[in-house]
Order: C-alpha cells, then structure tokens, then sequence
C-alpha cells in the first residue's frame, strides 16, 4: 500500500473519531447545563446539572480531546497534503479533504474518497505499464 495514504488514511480515522467524542460527548456535558454558550447562544439545554461530575467529565473532555485533536489535525494536514502532493491531485480536491478533517463525520466520507480515488489511479497505472501482446 502506498505509505503516505496508509499515513492519511491513520490518520484521517484518528482524527474523525476524537472529533465526534469531542462534538457529540465533551461539548454537550460541559455546556448544557441551561446557561449561555461561548457567547453565541444564550441558553443551552438543560442537561447537565453546573458543577456535578458528569459536567466535570465534560469538561475535562473538551480541554484534553480539544487540545489532542488540535496537535492531531495539524498532522491530519500534513498527511494529507502529503497525499496530495504525491497524486498530483487538483486544488479543489485537496481543499475539500483538508477540510473535512474539521467537520465530524465528514473525515470518514473524505478519507473514503480519497482512497478509492488513489486506488483507482494506481489500478490504472498498472494496466497502462502492461506490455500489449
């Protein structure tokens, strides 16, 4: 397999599943506790009671897995772009990859893209380097 998308690939699936613990766990039990949000929303839903252990768990969810997935999709870019470079791929495709590493579950849909994309060409390139007989 080619290294850079195994790399990609790693890391594209790292990158997707601490997004959607950080987004879908740690950012409800910290904030919804029916207080504003961020400044942005004036109330959120009352879920969490401020304060207890389960908002405590949100807390310490979304200050470790923010601060991981932070450093983690530095390297997701690298990665990629690494790809990219490599499959001499269009600045449109690239820019829709790098930034689906920011939207949960959309870094799965991405990866998945990129990979049949890499495949497809490296399947081409095979039948193109067969002697015709």
């Amino acid at each position: 397999m080619n290294r850079n998308l195994a790399a990609y690939r790693v890391m594209a699936s790292i990158v997707g599943v601490l997004l959607i613990v950080l987004i879908l766990v740690g950012v409800p039990l910290a904030n919804f506790d029916g207080s504003g949000m961020w400044g942005v929303f004036g109330a959120t839903p009352s879920l969490v009671t401020p304060g207890s252990d389960v908002q405590q768990v949100g807390e310490a969810i979304t200050e470790y897995l923010g601060v991981a997935h932070g450093w983690l999709y530095m390297i997701f870019l690298v990665s990629a772009f690494l790809l990219a470079r490599k499959e001499a791929w269009e600045p449109s495709f690239t820019i829709v990859t790098l930034v689906c590493g920011t939207i949960p579950v959309l870094s799965f849909w991405a990866e998945h893209r990129a990979t049949r994309r890499v495949r497809l060409q490296a399947a081409a390139d095979a039948h193109a380097d067969q002697p015709v007989t």
